[in-house]
């Protein structure tokens, strides 16, 4: 075979550099070009079980409402920051008793709905935490009518907006979420307490505790339509979270977990009690320590 003249040497360098200049990812491994860009496998980074700094945001759940005494927010039991050595929150866990009181921080607020969120996470953004706590959704479902309910394309939207914050301010701090609770079974279990059924009558959660023995089909057609709101709240959260390769939802293990009586308050018989509050410690801690 004779040797390329020096014409044709210089055709193959141009195609050569041609073949180079398209880069590597329009080649498929069979060497035919597909002109689509392969995905990207960098590896996700790795989840820190044991941050040094937890903040937390959401309703009146994480501020320990109704668990100490009646219509009144007790932070010390919170689940995700509080001290009370019967609950063991999540940041005692993880940070030990001093750590917990000195980079333990509580933003949720009583009341709350995930409109709130985003003023929340600017508050947890300035100190800087390594984990930050998501607890909120139930006062969206927690309203006067159900068509006072929280859309759940607004729901999204907040909690995006949320996410989108925080990862401006502190793209490495890592998120547990966790899922809104089972409204529907905590009905069930509260009814039986004439006490509870008082105090539901001072406005807590009406869309689904009003009438709390009205079994009539325009009751029950009422609070089908909360549970679904709720669940439907809940895919949101999981959504989104899965968006974020730092943020881990419990993958619905508040909403699945069976709330009896001794684990929720004595005077309102729906909001956690320190039992039901030490309950979403523990889930917590198993959900952000897993390998």
């Amino acid at each position: 075979m004779r040797k390329p003249g020096h014409r044709a040497r210089a055709v193959l360098a141009v195609l050569a550099a041609a073949v180079l200049a398209s880069g590597c990812d329009s080649i498929r491994g069979d060497g035919v070009g597909t002109g689509v860009s392969r995905p990207s496998t960098r590896p996700s980074p790795a989840w820190d079980a044991s941050p040094d700094s937890i903040a937390a945001v959401g309703d009146s759940i994480t501020r320990g409402f109704d668990a100490c005494q009646v219509l009144s927010d007790c932070p010390s039991v919170s689940w995700a920051t509080g001290g009370d050595a019967s609950v063991d929150s999540l940041a005692v866990r993880l940070l030990g008793r001093q750590g917990a009181a000195e980079r333990g921080w509580n933003y949720a607020v009583t009341g709350a709905r995930m409109a709130d969120l985003p003023d929340q996470v600017a508050l947890a953004a300035k100190r800087r935490p390594e984990l930050v706590t998501v607890m909120v959704g139930a006062n969206d479902a927690c309203r006067s009518s159900v068509s006072a309910m929280t859309p759940v394309a607004d729901f999204r939207a907040d909690l995006e907006r949320s996410m989108a914050a925080l990862r401006e301010k502190l793209p490495r701090t890592q998120v547990y979420v966790a899922s809104v609770p089972n409204l529907l079974r905590l009905w069930s279990q509260g009814r039986a307490d004439p006490l509870g059924k008082e105090v539901w009558k001072l406005g807590i959660c009406p869309s689904m505790l009003r009438g709390a023995d009205d079994l009539t089909e325009a009751a029950t057609v009422r609070r089908d339509e909360v549970q679904r709101r709720v669940r439907a709240y809940n895919a949101v959260l999981a959504e989104v979270c899965a968006k974020d390769e730092r943020c881990r939802s419990d993958g619905n293990a508040v909403f699945d977990y069976r709330f009896g009586t001794g684990q929720l308050s004595q005077w309102d018989w729906f909001h956690p009690s320190r039992d039901g509050q030490a309950r979403l410690a523990e889930i917590a801690y198993r959900k952000v320590t897993e390998r």
